[in-house]
């Protein structure tokens, strides 16, 4: 072959180039221990302690948005009252995805979440759902007890941008905790984003370290664009992932 003849090659289609990308890099990337999604190495595997912040109770100045009772501080995307099941203290993912009726900005969140006992779907098919904060910024829930994916979208990435430095995930049913630092990006005066950040601390253990949020809303994201509050949502990803036990302080 004569290297600058190219007469007896054709263009390869978009959707062919797109399988390509998926299939070929996906597969040598696998093959190598990265993810093609964020091209980042599986995270290491940390057995959490037996508890940590497990039935936390909320400070003073908290902001209860779950106790095990009612949803009566949530709504659907169009102001309907939250369709989710309620039994035994918790709230299980059905209908749709919820928003708080309140907005906020910077905040600390406690929350505690259980993927189901009954091991359904591998991949981001199992125990799936999300914690978007101001509806923008996602903190993956996700089954990922020997549960591989793509390290920036299981439990405990800042989804598509960060994966978790280890993967501090309990056994599928048993209940695990969020304990999250959000400080939201905000416009400055120039008009330019100033980063945010998050910090995540998964059943114990510190999985995102003042990680840069650059005002890009995560995929998937029920809102976009930088703003001063916004409300907390929780994802239907078709999972009956189950919570309990939601509150925050407002840092700012």
């Amino acid at each position: 072959m004569n290297p600058t003849d190219l007469s007896s090659w054709t263009p390869v289609s978009p959707d062919r180039r797109s399988f390509l990308k998926r299939g070929a890099l996906a597969s040598l990337l696998a093959w190598a221990g990265f993810s093609a999604h964020g091209a980042a190495k599986e995270p290491a595997v940390v057995t959490p302690g037996a508890t940590f912040s497990h039935g936390a109770v909320p400070p003073a100045d908290a902001v209860v948005l779950f106790d095990g009772k009612d949803l009566s501080a949530w709504q659907t995307g169009d102001g309907k009252p939250a369709p989710w099941k309620i039994e035994n203290g918790y709230a299980e993912v059905h209908g749709g995805g919820i928003n708080t009726k309140a907005e906020f900005g910077d905040i600390q969140l406690h929350i505690e979440w259980a993927s189901p006992s009954v091991v359904s779907g591998k991949d981001q098919g199992r125990g799936n759902s999300g914690v978007y904060f101001q509806g923008r910024y996602e903190i993956q829930v996700l089954d990922s007890y020997e549960n591989p994916t793509y390290p920036d979208g299981q439990a405990g990435a800042f989804y598509g941008n960060a994966a978790p430095q280890v993967n501090a995930s309990r056994k599928p049913g048993e209940w695990q905790t969020y304990d999250i630092v959000f400080h939201a990006p905000k416009m400055g005066a120039d008009g330019a984003v100033v980063p945010g950040s998050f910090t995540v601390i998964h059943n114990g253990v510190l999985v995102q370290d003042h990680v840069p949020i650059k005002g890009n809303a995560t995929t998937a994201a029920p809102a976009k664009g930088v703003v001063p509050t916004g409300p907390l949502h929780l994802q239907d990803h078709g999972n009956p992932v189950r919570y309990r036990n939601i509150w925050l302080r407002k840092l700012n």
